[in-house]
């Protein structure tokens, strides 16, 4: 469409997932830097209403708030695809294949990408095999200290750092609560970064990498969430190298998973200044305290008029 031409938005946000109080706040602030960019934006909820709304007043696209389960495996998505109603962000089997960290690190791993061993399994072995038994193998193979988290999710909840054996059965028991599979992986010491990639356009290309400095030395739910607990600063301050290569492997991920629009990678930077791929967002949260926003504008950019391209070629694509 032209230019000049008011586009209709619909930003969704909320669902039903751990994460919808985190993505009502992404949601309010895509729509307010959208307002302020001059677009019709309106927030809608992921419920009931959704389809009939969108068949009653469609939309030129919609942009994906949506944290957790409904908005990162790809089920909105697909349903959106059947809808016939673009959208902004990676398409539904891409989606399903980052939402699942065990099966994207396979395949960067495969792409030449480093990232930390790890083991992925569900509830079911524990049960069976006896949870002893199984965790003795497990720190024999990885070591200490290990990241326990779930296999799926986002916003690191259930994540937790564990650094002694007696530890690690409640670390497991916490993941459990957010899904069927634990992701256990060697704990890697050093500067953790988070990369956003946009393609407005031109292909996709890396944002100043954000240096993330947890007040608690994890970055979990609290400390990303919270207020003051967190130190960002954009850029990372890492040589120019290690950004220059942290930019590469996010560009990396983004392209062998299939992601499309945006993506956020979050990496670790090691004493030698390997860098390793830890996980990727397909729908990177935009609160007042997200890495996203804060690369847009170290690059540059205005948030708003980042979003409004976004949606633009959505709307073109659709």
């Amino acid at each position: 469409m032209p230019e000049t031409d008011l586009l209709r938005a619909v930003v969704l946000a909320g669902g039903l997932t751990f994460e919808r109080e985190v993505s009502l706040s992404s949601g309010t602030q895509v729509v307010e830097a959208l307002l302020r960019a001059g677009l019709d934006a309106e927030l809608r909820d992921a419920d009931g209403d959704l389809l009939p709304g969108l068949a009653a007043a469609p939309a030129d696209a919609v942009f994906i708030a949506l944290h957790g389960s409904t908005g990162e495996d790809g089920a909105v998505r697909a349903v959106l695809d059947l809808a016939g109603v673009p959208y902004v962000g990676s398409p539904a089997a891409a989606c399903r294949l980052a939402w699942d960290k065990p099966a994207a690190k396979s395949v960067v791993r495969s792409a030449g990408v480093t990232t930390p061993d790890w083991v992925a399994l569900p509830h079911s072995t524990f049960r069976e095999l006896g949870a002893g038994a199984v965790l003795d193998l497990i720190v024999a193979r990885l070591g200490l200290p290990l990241m326990v988290k779930p296999a799926s999710g986002g916003s690191a909840l259930g994540a937790q750092k564990v650094s002694r054996v007696e530890d690690l059965p409640a670390a497991m028991v916490s993941c459990f609560a957010y899904g069927d599979t634990v992701l256990v992986e060697r704990f890697v010491e050093g500067i953790e970064l988070a990369v956003s990639v946009v393609d407005l356009g031109e292909g996709p290309r890396a944002l100043p990498a954000v240096e993330i400095v947890p007040e608690s030395g994890v970055f979990d739910y609290t400390s990303r969430y919270t207020p003051g607990l967190t130190e960002y600063h954009t850029p990372a301050r890492v040589p120019d190298d290690v950004a220059r290569r942290a930019a590469e492997v996010a560009v990396t991920v983004h392209e062998e998973l299939g992601l499309a629009d945006l993506s956020r990678t979050d990496l670790i930077v090691d004493a030698d200044g390997a860098v390793h791929f830890l996980e990727v967002n397909v729908s990177p949260g935009l609160t007042e305290t997200s890495m996203f926003p804060m690369a847009v504008e170290a690059a540059g950019h205005r948030l708003g008029d980042v979003l409004t391209t976004l949606l633009r070629q959505a709307a073109a694509r659709g």
